[in-house]
């Protein structure tokens, strides 16, 4: 086990002891289900507690980095992290960031539409049929008058986390659903008593078009105009009100 067992300054110790276990994590020095040294050994190697190590280790395991097993062959072990799992702590991340900062929400808008623009080719030649029956299914849920404003929002996502999973590149599906699930009902959030239902629905029912057509150009400008729409809805929000 390659870990750098530094000397430790004495301030948040357990804190030094999980990011350097991380570190060898991701720096593969650390492979997917080795089991760790015990508490008592890691412990003898940074020269500190066992009560710190195991708050080092509980820190680990929140991150789920680690998970721990009981009985004679436990310990605790490398964790494989699950898409689910890593998907949560993605949207949980990007959501805290852009609430904690002072970011406009016009590069919100813009890092959305631009990450989702990129997605279209791929995704118009690897669609299935599947994915467009999710996205049919989502836009008439949309045209539902009855549809509470909650809902209506779940179902934008929805629509726009189909068409992202149409691309059949895991990686890209993943790293999309941070930029969709934080940042869409962020914008709904701000601009849903404005917005055009049916106007939102239409465009989206273009957008199957084209990807029905796998017309990549029609799709791009189609979800320009949804980023267009997005903007000027921003703008109304912020003018004086008579």
């Amino acid at each position: 086990m390659s870990i750098p067992y530094t000397n430790l300054k004495r301030d948040a110790l357990s804190t030094q002891i999980a990011d350097a276990i991380r570190d060898a994590i991701l720096k593969g020095h650390l492979i997917v289900d080795q089991r760790l040294p015990s508490e008592t050994e890691l412990a003898e190697r940074f020269n500190v507690s066992r009560p710190t190590v195991r708050e080092a280790l509980r820190r680990l395991a929140a991150q789920n980095l680690i998970r721990t097993q009981r009985g004679p062959t436990g310990g605790a072990f490398v964790n494989r992290m699950s898409w689910s799992e890593a998907h949560d702590a993605l949207v949980t991340i990007n959501t805290l960031l852009i609430g904690m900062h002072d970011i406009p929400f016009e590069a919100v808008i813009e890092a959305r539409f631009t990450l989702e623009i990129s997605c279209l080719p791929l995704a118009a030649m690897r669609r299935s049929d599947n994915h467009l029956s999710l996205m049919h299914k989502e836009t008439t849920r949309q045209r539902d008058m009855a549809l509470s404003d909650e809902d209506f929002c779940s179902s934008d996502v929805g629509f726009h986390r189909s068409l992202a999973d149409a691309t059949g590149n895991p990686v890209l599906s993943f790293q999309m659903a941070g930029a969709i699930e934080a940042m869409l009902p962020l914008m709904n959030m701000l601009t849903y008593r404005m917005r055009d239902r049916t106007r939102i629905a239409d465009l989206h029912d273009g957008l199957i078009e084209a990807m029905t057509l796998r017309d990549v150009a029609s799709a791009e400008a189609l979800m320009r105009d949804l980023w267009h729409d997005t903007l000027e809805l921003t703008e109304k929000r912020r003018a004086p009100k008579d």
